[in-house]
């Protein structure tokens, strides 16, 4: 094949990638949605509903890795219609239960937690596939409308599910999900994820699979700038939480905002997300990813210390809700400007034979922080107050980035940008 129709084809697996992933991201933000609400309508009970959550979160935290090693090892396009095709067989095998017996919790448990297991098979394979699937020079782009593609299902997926929710019965709902799984499958059939590979031929593993997952993990430590990477990540989805779990209890509790309103300050970041994904897709790749990623952290440090100000100062409710729509806008804007930016440098600097395995255990550090931050922080919350739990968060995040991306580190990766420095100087 040719360099022409190698681009021709890397275009139709830009869109092809991007409408396939909106499909099953937003028939899943649907279901997730409409299933959460069948569950609290069904029991009444928030246990349930978190035990759901559980299902959903624990499945992939234990199972990333695997994956993994398998997207590693294994015919990617395979593992992708596969696990479409599982999830498929599985919201099938719900309705069919729904169709003859009432619909039980352990049904709905189990649905969640075989999804769960399918979603982390779709996502890492396609996570370590992208560089297979598109050129170099539109990596920045995918990666963006990818994020632009789950910022469209985050908004509307909520809202789309309880419309859907309230106006069909549960069968119905989930003959529409299973459509939406169709439909990516059979779009995911269609792609070649061999376009750009740069194995000679496909890698079948030769080693015991605990035995690959700890090459993997040797390989991320052995390499400076991608370990630092990681571990800004996993340190990003910590201290977070601080202000996910905050910011409602703030608004709501404390300064007495009705859930209305709430609505739309927690839309906003979606929305920032989305606004920042387009400005991603049109713009030319930024040259040092790192450097964009570091400046994005340390504002995003600063809004979460600026989520505390209207605790001190008396605005009027109005102000109070404006304030907070451009906060999360703004927080929104900022997680895009430090989540793409790695996610390109992601792509572009770990190996092929190992690229899987590494976001498998991203996946996994990342899956693990979110719900050890909510149970830390829940507790902080509860201890001492907002103000003190959010503002040595936002102070913490500084002081960790400054030392994670410190300047030799910033020097190993982008040795040029040092030697230029250096030459202007010389020339000074």
């Amino acid at each position: 094949m040719d360099e022409i129709q190698k681009l021709k084809r890397a275009t139709y697996h830009l869109w092809t990638f991007v409408i396939s992933k909106f499909i099953s991201t937003f028939g899943n933000s649907v279901y997730t949605f409409g299933i959460s609400l069948y569950v609290l309508g069904l029991t009444g009970s928030a246990t349930s509903f978190a035990l759901n959550m559980i299902c959903s979160v624990l499945p992939r935290t234990i199972i990333a890795p695997i994956a993994g090693y398998i997207a590693d090892k294994y015919s990617k396009k395979k593992l992708v219609i596969g696990s479409q095709f599982m999830a498929v067989l599985t919201v099938s095998g719900l309705l069919l239960y729904s169709t003859f017996m009432d619909l039980t919790l352990m049904a709905i448990y189990v649905t969640t937690a075989l999804l769960s297991i399918a979603s982390v098979f779709t996502g890492l394979t396609f996570s370590s596939s992208v560089r297979n699937l598109i050129d170099d020079a539109r990596i920045q782009k995918a990666m963006a409308l990818n994020q632009a593609s789950v910022s469209v299902s985050t908004i509307l997926g909520p809202v789309v599910g309880g419309i859907v929710f309230g106006f069909v019965s549960m069968k119905v709902f989930l003959l529409i999900h299973i459509v939406s799984y169709v439909i990516a499958l059979l779009l995911e059939s269609t792609m070649n994820f061999k376009l750009f590979t740069t194995k000679t031929e496909d890698t079948q593993p030769t080693e015991k699979m605990l035995v690959g997952i700890k090459k993997g993990f040797h390989y991320m430590r052995q390499r400076k700038v991608i370990w630092v990477i990681v571990c800004t990540a996993l340190i990003i989805n910590f201290f977070i939480v601080s202000l996910l779990v905050g910011l409602p209890y703030m608004v709501v509790e404390l300064l007495k905002i009705n859930s209305q309103h709430f609505g739309i300050i927690e839309g906003m970041m979606a929305v920032g997300m989305l606004v920042a994904s387009i400005y991603f897709s049109i713009r030319k790749e930024f040259k040092y990813p790192l450097i964009v990623t570091k400046r994005g952290i340390l504002l995003l440090s600063l809004t979460v210390i600026a989520s505390i100000v209207p605790i001190f100062l008396s605005f009027q409710y109005a102000m109070t809700v404006a304030y907070y729509i451009f906060l999360t806008f703004t927080i929104g804007v900022l997680l895009t400007f430090t989540n793409t930016p790695i996610g390109v440098m992601m792509q572009k600097t770990v190996d092929e034979e190992y690229r899987g395995r590494i976001f498998g255990i991203l996946e996994t550090f990342a899956q693990a922080m979110m719900p050890l931050g909510m149970i830390v922080y829940g507790f902080l919350l509860d201890w001492i107050g907002p103000v003190w739990s959010i503002l040595p968060s936002g102070i913490c995040l500084i002081l960790v980035t400054l030392y994670l991306m410190r300047p030799s580190i910033i020097k190993e990766a982008y040795p040029e940008l040092y030697h230029n420095q250096v030459s202007l100087t010389e020339q000074a």
